[in-house]
This record gives C-alpha cells, sequence and structure tokens, in this order.
C-alpha cells in the first residue's frame, strides 16, 4: 500500500512548550506534511507554533478546563478518559508520540497504531516513589488519594499498551521500561539532536557547565553544591524554573547562576565551556550530546539514556552516584585526565542526527505497513474467497433441494 495514500493522524499529550518530545514531533509532521494533529491540550503561543507547520490541533474537553493551562499535570487522573474520546476512525495510520497518555487512543483491527515512546508514565511507575517524595506525599491522606490514583494510572496504562501495534523507543533504556511495564518488545530510534547547529571550538576556557530547567529530578541543585565544596572550579548554571531560588541559596561566590538564555546564548557557552555536568538520570538526554556536538566533554551519572550516549574516557565520564561528593569526585578525576579528542566527541554526536532519525523512523514505518496492510488485505481476500466458497455451496444444496422436490 502506498504510505502517501494513508490518511494519517498524530497524537501527542499536550502542547505547551518546545522540549524533547516536541522535537520527535516536529520531525514526525516533517515525514507526514498531511497528517491531522491531535493533543490533550494546545497552548502553543503563535510565535512558537512553526515546528507544528501552524497545523489546527484537535484538542480533548481538557482545553476548557478551568486553570487548565498553568496547572494541566493536576488533570492526570481525566488524561485517559480524555484521549479515549478521540474519534480516530477515519484513519489508516495512527502515531502516538508519548511520554504520558497519548498512546492510549482507541483504534481498531484494520488500522495501524505505531507509538513513539518517550517512557511510559514514569511517576506511575519506577519512579513513583520519588515523585510522591519530591510532591511532600508520602504519608497522610493526601498521599492515600495520590497512591489510590497513581494505582488505576498503572493499570490503565497497562491496558491501553494492547492497542498498540508496535512500539519504537527513544532508547535502550525504555526499550527495558517498555518491556517491564507492558512485557512488549520494542525498537530503539533515537530522538533527532540537532548537531549541525553546534560547532567545536578549540579556544576552550576555565568554567564548567550545566544547562538544564531548575525542576527536581534533573538533580542541578547537587551539581551546585558539589561546586560550592570546590571554590577554586567556575560553574555556570543555564535555565529557569521552579527550584531557582532555593538553588541560587546554595551558590557559592564561583557559582554563576544566568537563569533562562537564548539557544545562541547556550550554544556559545557550550563550545566553550571545560567540560558539561549532566546529574539527572533521563530517558535519553539530548543536551549530553549537544556539547558532544561541540566537542565538550560530558560528566554525567551512570544510569539511564546516558550510558547510549556517552562513550567513556573517549567523550565523558561518569559518577556512581547522584551525591554532591560523587560529582565532585567525578570533577578532580577529570582535570587529572588527558584531553578528550574533540573529533571523536563530534563523531559520536553525529549519530544522533535529525537526518539518522528521519531515515531510521520512516524506514521503520513503510516497513511496518507493508507488514500489516499486506496482512489485512490477505485476510480480506481470504475472507471473499471464503463467502464465494460458503455461497457455492448454498446455491449446490438449493439446486439438490429443488431436484428432490420436482421428482
Amino acid at each position: 500500500m502506498n504510505i502517501k495514500t494513508l490518511k494519517t493522524a498524530v497524537i501527542h499529550d499536550w502542547l505547551v512548550t518546545y522540549c524533547g518530545a516536541e522535537r520527535a514531533l516536529e520531525e514526525i509532521i516533517n515525514l507526514f506534511p498531511e497528517c491531522d494533529l491531535y493533543s490533550l491540550i494546545d497552548f502553543l503561543p503563535e510565535n512558537h507554533r512553526d515546528f507544528i507547520h501552524r497545523k489546527k490541533v484537535k484538542t480533548s474537553f481538557l482545553q476548557r478546563m478551568p486553570l487548565v493551562k498553568s496547572r494541566y499535570r493536576s488533570y492526570l487522573p481525566l488524561m485517559p478518559l480524555a484521549v479515549e474520546q478521540f474519534d480516530l476512525s477515519g484513519y489508516d495510520l495512527i502515531i502516538s508520540n508519548s511520554y504520558a497518555v497519548a498512546k492510549g487512543v482507541i483504534t481498531g483491527p484494520d488500522q495501524l497504531h505505531i507509538s513513539y515512546q518517550h517512557s511510559p508514565i514514569r511517576y506511575a511507575w519506577d519512579m513513583t516513589h520519588q515523585y510522591l517524595a519530591d510532591a511532600g506525599l508520602s504519608r497522610g491522606v493526601k498521599s492515600c488519594i495520590a497512591r489510590t490514583i497513581l494505582h488505576y494510572i498503572r493499570n490503565w496504562d497497562a491496558r491501553s499498551s494492547n492497542g498498540v501495534d508496535y512500539f519504537i523507543a527513544n532508547s535502550g533504556f525504555i526499550s527495558r521500561r517498555i518491556m517491564k511495564c507492558y512485557r512488549r518488545r520494542s525498537t530503539v530510534i533515537y530522538p533527532p539532536v540537532d548537531v549541525f547547529s553546534f560547532m567545536v571550538d578549540d579556544n576552550k576556557e576555565d568554567f564548567y557547565l550545566t544547562v538544564s530547567r531548575l525542576v527536581s529530578y534533573k538533580k542541578i541543585g547537587l551539581i551546585v553544591e558539589a561546586f560550592a565544596s570546590m571554590p577554586d572550579k567556575r560553574l555556570i548554571v543555564i535555565g529557569d524554573g521552579p527550584e531557582f531560588k532555593e538553588i541560587r541559596q546554595k551558590a557559592s561566590s564561583n557559582i554563576e547562576m544566568m537563569g533562562y538564555q537564548p539557544r545562541a546564548i547556550v550554544q556559545k557557552y557550550m563550545q566553550k565551556a571545560k567540560a558539561f555536568i549532566f546529574a539527572a538520570m533521563e530517558d535519553f538526554g539530548i543536551v549530553p550530546i549537544e556539547a558532544q556536538a561541540c566537542g565538550t566533554p560530558v560528566i554525567t551519572f551512570r544510569k539511564g539514556g546516558a550510558l547510549e550516549t556517552v562513550i567513556e574516557n573517549q567523550t565523558g565520564l561518569f559518577f556512581e552516584e547522584q551525591t554532591a561528593q560523587s560529582i565532585a569526585r567525578a570533577v578532580r578525576r577529570f582535570e587529572e585526565m588527558p584531553a578528550f579528542c574533540q573529533n571523536t566527541m563530534r563523531r559520536n554526536a553525529l549519530r544522533f542526527s535529525k537526518e539518522r532519525f528521519r531515515q531510521n523512523f520512516m524506514e521503520f514505518v513503510e516497513d511496518k505497513i507493508e507488514r500489516f496492510f499486506g496482512q489485512t488485505t490477505h485476510s480480506r481476500d481470504n475472507i471473499d474467497r471464503i463467502a464465494e466458497i460458503i455461497a457455492q455451496d448454498e446455491n449446490q444444496i438449493e439446486e439438490k433441494n429443488f431436484q428432490i422436490a420436482n421428482k
């Protein structure tokens, strides 16, 4: 079946910003420019809609709920219901770009559903207890309510995975999480990184860099604590978020908190940094790859997607624990090592280019379309043939009954 003749729907969780999952969405829309786009909510400002080709987004009833723009995550208990209300019966191909509930759309047996998974819902599965602790919900009545909701979400998430024909994972780490949560196999296709917008700079300066949204699981506070214990080493922190004030209070004079900065400024500092510090356990992690594209080594936590994107002692090195002490030890070890080869780091980063993503994703989809619709056509042909045989048998029986009745 010709892929251009298939009516295609792309499903995204929510459209409120442009981050890692939205970069994948952008490339999927580039591959399927005629698709219809669905999202639970859409609050993208007018000047940030180019990456979705300025498509009119079909949203759920959550779009009209009170305070949803600023507190959409609070509506998690209603999200399974909301995503199931999308009527996709008129589509042949459904592609969900999911890190929460998008893969839970309802599809029929003659519709092909491919889900690009950034992760099963983290705070409902293996990160449940960390989420509850960070939210202050470890004990009490509110904790019981939160745990009940997460139990319901887990059950729904596992059940709705049955509606997906093929899973794509954004890393081997997420592929293992999909197997653990859904008992389903998946193919790894790494997310697209705009590596060619970053350039190598031979003139490194004497500072370390971290770039991140300042939220709990990114562990920026630990990085700041580590450098506060090393007053002879300079750290620059780029990023904003709910923990900005708290982290700034921990910062000593050798630490500069720059807040949010435009992309051009981020690129400049990333090119000049002697190393990039990354303390989160990420599903994949785009920023460490951008650093390597600049020829900047990465000092990162030895878990999650970083194990697939950083080559130890060639493009970076790892620390073992998410503690300030472990980060500080890794920094000191880094300064005792010989210089890393910038060309090696650059070549490693090129493995994750947007062009590679497009090629791998399209080859995967074309193969599954051929398999799925070929089988569907074959099944329909068999059904039609069986119907013909039954009709022939019925005609023969009628003829014999007619002959018997006229004897």
